[in-house]
């Protein structure tokens, strides 16, 4: 048996589609959705993630811009950029860019964002409304994935989840959307003893924690879905080989290294019913739904 594979490009390609012409709708009355991003530092990830970001936006017909600001910006600093957006009638939707720089009080930060420009989704306001089964926004990454499962079919009413990670960003929002749907949750993490135990349980397996090609054949139940949240770069030949298909070998070689998730693609493909590639699976799905949030965010402006 080999996986279907679970296209995220081809699905936030259909988002966007829909967004666009959500947003042409509010420009037509004169209110074109905006997004501002802080950017802190000149962390090279962050700054690619941030013009993907952007670009999409505009793509969609929204207003983007970008603040970059010092590697050295102290939290007040960045708290007084963060109350500027808050009070501008031409910005729906405020992104802070994270990992902050280790001096920054990230949690203050965030705290900050108007709630209803948070189109993120980490604002305390809004992590209480999505408990409460009510939200405003629901965090990018896991929102995308619920849209992917949806788009292709996969029924998690009465069905064992298992999310690997708990993460505030992806592990805890997306338990919370499995529950929603009726799903049984577990969170594993990386404390969890004896993981491949638990994972077999999962006839959805999500892999959020972070480490290149930690979930492997053990670790999934035959006929399982697994979505790969993993983003990681790997520079090393030995590592990066049981991580790549084979038709990824040779880009390895000539680029010297290879983005790649938290699961053992190519031996897992032969074991679940359905799998996300990396790079081309939760990614681009992320972005649309950052989109998607704002529109939103201006159409209750």
């Amino acid at each position: 048996m080999t996986a279907r594979l679970l296209d995220g490009a081809a699905a936030a390609r259909a988002i966007r589609d829909e967004v666009r012409a959500e947003a042409a709708r509010l420009i037509a009355a004169g209110r074109r959705p905006g997004l501002g991003v802080l950017l802190v530092g000149d962390d090279q990830a962050s700054a690619v993630y941030v013009r993907s970001k952007t670009r999409a936006c505009e793509e969609a017909g929204l207003h983007g811009e970008t603040l970059r600001l010092p590697g050295a910006t102290t939290t007040e600093e960045l708290a007084a950029q963060v109350e500027r957006l808050n009070r501008r009638p031409d910005i729906h939707g405020i992104l802070v860019q994270l990992p902050l720089p280790g001096h920054v009080d990230a949690a203050r930060i965030l705290g900050l964002i108007d709630p209803a420009k948070d189109v993120d989704g980490f604002h305390p306001t809004n992590v209480g409304l999505l408990v409460q089964r009510r939200p405003r926004f629901v965090p990018c990454t896991p929102a995308g994935i619920m849209e992917l499962l949806a788009r292709n079919g996969i029924e998690l009413a009465g069905r064992r989840a298992v999310v690997v990670g708990r993460s505030d960003i992806v592990g805890k929002p997306m338990a919370q959307l499995l529950l929603h749907s009726d799903a049984t949750v577990t969170v594993a993490h990386s404390r969890t003893r004896d993981l491949a135990a638990v994972t077999r349980e999962a006839d959805v397996l999500v892999a959020a924690i972070g480490r290149a090609g930690l979930i492997g054949r053990e670790h999934v139940k035959p006929g399982a879905v697994v979505v790969d949240v993993g983003m990681n770069r790997v520079q090393d030949a030995a590592q990066a080989a049981p991580l790549l298909a084979a038709e990824r070998r040779a880009d390895f070689e000539k680029k010297g290294y290879a983005l790649v998730g938290d699961v053992r693609y190519p031996e897992v493909r032969e074991v679940a019913a359905a799998i996300t590639p990396v790079p081309g699976g939760v990614g681009p799905l992320t972005i649309a739904l950052l989109v998607r949030n704002t529109v939103r965010a201006a159409e209750r402006a």
